[in-house]
């Protein structure tokens, strides 16, 4: 009945063959103008995972509870000087914040008054005492500082160094890096390349360095989900701003962009990094193969339309199924063709090769109905079975991807019988002159029939193998290891690894309020993986009754210097002149008194030479010397003032980044560089997670997504593997061709197993999406061997469905192998992948199947149903064999 169906339907499509091709046509013409008004893609990394999930939850109460840490772009300044990157940072925040068309929110985690007021309380005690030393030492130079800070004050202040020096009541060491850093500043402006000088550096005796070298702008930004580069605009409007930054564009300062929305970003952007070339490539070579199949454009062509039609029939039903497709169900076009190009070779071959035998084109077309059409059907509903496993499973993007690749695998059957037919009849392709099959390989035939129990043998140790080291096989867990490590956004977050405000694997724990916060951070600091916790608590400083006296002692004896004095008058080049001349009159006599190579003899030699410089270089001296030496006294001051810092007097505005409104509070948990590797993450989160089991943040997130990612691929596994032998047994109705079709399909997943451990050729989050693929093409080619030896055929390897096979795999091989030379490492690793299972599937297919069939008993052929291995196969009570 089923074969009857199946032969008028090729018929239907052949008799009226223009028809079919015309309405075939319109089809797809409509079905990818509808596609292309109501068919979105979001990338949006949110939707590939069902909501309910509890991991998910938490991330997503985080995100609303702390926005303010999602979707970043995060602007990470470096400069020579640490005020040069301050004021680029000020500069870069301020005009970002002015434009509301690209920029949500802006501001600098780092720039805050209550560090600047309370800063030196966060000092350890003997840090503190050796500070305020060293400014209270410092005092007279101060005044002169305060009293006029320009270069001409400066040099009145290096003039009672001389005196000192000379008096003999003046120990020049505390101040030998001021005085370095203003020779150098003033040797760089002399000769014309005058360069800001450090007075946080100078004044802060080496505290300055405990900051780091890095200013942070987080910024987020608009995003468009609709575009492959969602915040696209916005980064390109934050670098044009960057540009025109005074410090950048001197080459002082350095800006880089990364964050969640630069990473996402740029990834995009590397994906498509020579698609377009590698889609013209590939469509070559698959032309090329295409030809060496079928040999003539007349069924090349054909081919190709029923490529398209399916493909647009797919895209309509994802269209009207999901409506928007996500990241990973985006890829559906490319398991589409890989399967469907299958069916399609496979009915054009094998319409060759009985167009060979019988010599008339309506013959060969209703035979390859008959002996093809079931098979390309069984081929089609055990792949659709394979891809549909995935549906039911917590990955939603793979379990959309399962539903439209499920469903294309339907429409391909249906355009192979239904449209193919006729598009062959409308281009008249010329008869055979000689048999389809390769003549080499039938010589192979005879070879493994009598070395198919060595085969078999070397294959049933390559599995045992397999099982046996299927433990080593890995998961990288970590999606950074996707990504191309080559781009900005990706150098940057490895040189910030381990900065507590860009480290992509901390945890966070949300705390009742701020002192369990306290009680559960001291018992995440004690873990071995922990390298330390911040909460609300950490910004309430120890010792602060003894740090608040050392402060108070300075504040008393340097506050009458530090007393602003009003706007000092401008200096002019002659007073430089005369303050660099008087000045070397204090120095000179001190000389002789200090050793040939002291630093204040280089001063000597600049004041010197400042005497007969001329205006603009005395003036651009004057800036660089001078420049941030205000805003580090104001500063000075208001360190000085610092008061008692309790959990109430913390400014709501920096509290928000740690306690909620309702009192609960955020406890950052900070690894190890241990967990910058999948099992240091995953120990790191459970260790976490034993203590507290609410645990969220990234590095829950990362952890969670693996084993969801990987639990759901096992799960359909099992479901697909189920499914295609059901399938397979109650359309074959005999459990030996069940098993025969199932035992290469299995042993090309061990073999694949077994290459991906040897390599090494780790699964990741990109490359697994390659595991139904395998079903799908494992299933199609050991379907047509199977169901050809049920008919009597003795030399697969000769025959046209071995043709088929061959170069059906060659035309898959090459878009997979486009994909292996993505500059993308998550896409060149699923190519790979692919390539590597592409080829255990082929080796099982034209090795193992023929050794294994030759090992057995030869079917018992009755007449030509029985011959035909359909009819009966499918009209028979189940025989157990």
């Amino acid at each position: 009945m089923l074969i009857r169906l199946l032969v008028r339907l090729v018929d239907f499509s052949r008799r009226h063959s223009l028809s079919v091709v015309l309405g075939g046509v319109l089809l797809a013409v409509v079905a990818g103008w509808v596609a292309s008004v109501h068919l979105g893609v979001s990338t949006d990394t949110d939707l590939l995972f069902k909501a309910s999930l509890p991991w998910r939850q938490r991330a997503v109460e985080m995100n609303r509870d702390f926005p303010q840490f999602r979707d970043l772009l995060v602007a990470v300044v470096d400069a020579r000087i640490p005020e040069e990157a301050d004021a680029t940072a000020a500069e870069l925040a301020a005009r970002l914040s002015a434009d509301k068309a690209h920029f949500l929110t802006v501001r600098r985690p780092d720039a805050s008054p209550f560090l600047d007021k309370e800063g030196l309380l966060f000092l350890k005690p003997t840090q503190l005492s050796a500070l305020m030393d060293q400014t209270i030492d410092a005092q007279p130079f101060l005044g002169q500082l305060v009293a006029d800070p320009s270069a001409r004050g400066l040099f009145a202040a290096l003039s009672l160094l001389g005196m000192g020096v000379t008096q003999g009541d003046v120990d020049l060491s505390p101040y030998l890096p001021p005085i370095k850093g203003f020779h150098q500043a003033m040797v760089d402006a002399l000769s014309g390349h005058p360069k800001p000088l450090s007075w946080e550096t100078l004044l802060g005796a080496g505290l300055s360095e405990l900051a780091g070298p890095y200013r942070f702008v987080l910024v987020q930004p608009r995003q468009d989900f609709g575009a492959l580069e969602p915040g696209g605009a916005a980064t390109k409007a934050m670098r044009d701003v960057i540009a025109g930054l005074d410090f950048v564009k001197s080459g002082d300062a350095h800006v880089r962009i990364t964050g969640q929305v630069a990473l996402a970003d740029e990834e995009f952007a590397t994906v498509a990094q020579g698609a377009v070339e590698g889609l013209i490539g590939s469509l070559v070579l698959i032309t090329l193969w295409l030809f060496l199949a079928v040999h003539s454009w007349r069924l090349i062509v054909p081919i190709l339309m029923t490529l398209v039609l399916g493909l647009m029939l797919t895209v309509l039903f994802a269209t009207v199924a999901v409506g928007t497709l996500n990241l990973v169900s985006v890829g559906f076009g490319v398991l589409f063709v890989g399967i469907a190009v299958d069916f399609a070779i496979q009915f054009s071959v094998r319409y060759r090769e009985y167009r060979f035998e019988t010599g008339d084109p309506a013959a060969a077309m209703t035979e390859t109905a008959r002996r093809v059409g079931v098979q390309i059907l069984i081929a089609a509903l055990a792949t659709s079975a394979g891809f549909l496993a995935f549906v039911p499973t917590d990955f939603s993007g793979v379990a959309e991807l399962g539903l439209i690749a499920g469903a294309g695998m339907i429409m391909a059957f249906i355009c192979t019988l239904g449209f193919l037919p006729a598009a062959i009849t409308l281009f008249r392709p010329f008869g055979e002159s000689a048999e389809v099959g390769f003549a080499f390989a039938a010589r192979i035939d005879p070879i493994i029939v009598r070395r198919r129990r060595l085969i078999l043998i070397v294959f049933g140790l390559l599995a045992v193998t397999a099982v046996a080291v299927s433990p080593r096989l890995l998961f990288d867990s970590d999606p950074l290891d996707t990504k191309n490590p080559n781009t900005e956004a990706m150098r940057t977050l490895r040189d910030l690894i381990n900065n507590p405000v860009t480290n992509p694997y901390t945890i966070d724990v949300l705390a009742p309020d701020a002192k369990a916060a306290r009680e559960i951070g001291d018992k995440l600091e004690t873990l071995p993986s922990v390298s330390g916790v911040i909460s609300i608590n950490s910004f309430v400083p120890a010792d602060q009754p003894q740090k608040l006296a050392v402060i108070a002692d300075a504040a008393t004896i340097l506050a009458p210097t530090l007393a602003p004095h009003g706007v000092a008058a401008a200096v002019s080049a002659d007073q430089i002149r005369l303050a660099a001349k008087a000045a070397l009159a204090q120095i000179d006599p001190a000389l002789p008194k200090l050793p040939k190579d002291h630093p204040l003899t280089l001063i000597a030699e600049d004041l010197r030479r400042m005497q007969t410089a001329p205006d603009n270089v005395l003036l651009a001296t004057d800036a660089a010397l001078t420049r941030f030496l205000p805003e580090q006294l104001t500063r000075l001051r208001l360190a000085l003032s610092a008061e008692p810092v309790t959990l109430e007097s913390i400014p709501p505005a920096f509290a928000r980044d740690w306690v909620l409104p309702d009192g609960r509070a955020r406890v950052q948990v900070n690894p190890k560089s241990e967990a910058q590797t999948p099992r240091g993450l995953k120990r790191f989160v459970q260790e976490v997670s034993a203590v507290a089991p609410n645990a969220g943040g990234s590095a829950v997130t990362i952890a969670a997504t693996a084993d969801t990612i990987v639990g759901a691929f096992r799960e359909a596994g099992i479901y697909a593997v189920i499914a295609i032998a059901v399938i397979l047994f109650g359309l074959l109705r005999r459990v030996l061709d069940t098993a025969l079709v199932m035992a290469p399909l299995l042993l090309s997943a061990a073999l694949t197993l077994l290459i991906a451990v040897a390599l090494p050729l780790p699964l990741n989050f990109a490359n697994i999406i390659a595991l139904p693929l395998l079903l799908g093409v494992g299933v199609s080619f050991n379907i047509y061997f199977v169901m050809n030896w049920r008919a009597g055929q003795q030399h697969p390897l000769g025959s046209a469905t071995a043709r088929a096979i061959l170069f059906s795999a060659l035309t898959t091989g090459t878009a997979f192998g486009s994909l292996a030379l993505s500059a993308h490492p998550g896409t060149a690793s699923m190519g790979k992948l692919l390539l590597i299972s592409l080829g255990c599937t082929l080796l099982a297919s034209l090795v193992f199947i023929p050794a294994l069939l030759a090992s057995l008993r030869r079917p018992y052929v009755t007449g030509p149903e029985e011959a035909d291995g359909l009819e009966s196969a499918l009209g028979s009570p189940p025989r157990f064999q």
